[in-house]
């Protein structure tokens, strides 16, 4: 059995250790990208004060502030935490897929647990403020994206996030097959579409964990 940590790879690396393979288009991508969401208007005013700060700052940010600042707060507003799941951060994750013990620090999951996370639910989030940070964040989101898709009991789609900067970009694993969306700028109105996507994902969880 290898050892390895996330930021030990690189999408090449995950596609030959693993049997991955990137498409460029998925229906469970563009289903979560054209699911309706509507805005309250409490939800605009707190996304535009974010944003506003964002655009001020968010390029000398370093990634505590990043988070901190914009990335958590935005996803604290989408209203995931309940009693069955949450949203946890800098949290250890590890598990073995294939020949492998991959496992890491992920700096944001959604996970099942009211205090505690239990089993990662479809979603694992890297920031990354820049590409000079050690590894390469898609790389690093989708191997915790494939420890996640282990740890869960029933065959289903993990969902993830990496962002680099001021950019978001979305990804689906469905078994083998994984997908990266377009790029979503935060610094313009792209800012309420990538909302919508975080206010999405519990429903799509909820609907996957029945």
């Amino acid at each position: 059995m290898q050892t390895a940590t996330f930021k030990d790879w690189t999408l090449t690396a995950l596609d030959n250790a693993f049997g991955l393979k990137q498409i460029w288009q998925s229906d469970l991508l563009d289903a979560w990208q054209k699911m309706p969401c509507e805005l309250s208007e409490i939800d605009k005013a707190v996304i535009l004060k974010l944003q506003k700060s964002l655009i001020h700052g968010g390029r000398a940010w370093n990634e505590t502030e990043l988070e901190n600042k914009f990335i958590s707060p935005l996803i604290m507003q989408a209203d995931i935490d309940d009693e069955e799941m949450g949203y946890f951060l800098e949290r250890p994750l590890s598990g073995i897929v294939g020949d492998y013990q991959l496992s890491g620090i992920v700096d944001g999951m959604i996970a099942t647990g009211f205090r505690e996370p239990a089993v990662p639910l479809f979603c694992m989030h890297e920031y990354k403020r820049s590409m000079e940070n050690q590894g390469s964040p898609d790389a690093q989101v989708l191997a915790a994206m494939l420890v996640a898709r282990e740890m869960n009991p029933q065959p289903q789609a993990i969902y993830g996030l990496f962002v680099v900067g001021l950019i978001w970009n979305f990804m689906v694993l469905d078994s083998s097959h994984y997908c990266i969306s377009k790029s979503y700028h935060a610094d313009d109105e792209e800012v309420f579409i990538l909302f919508s996507l975080l206010k999405n994902i519990k429903k799509i969880i909820k609907t996957q964990d029945k």
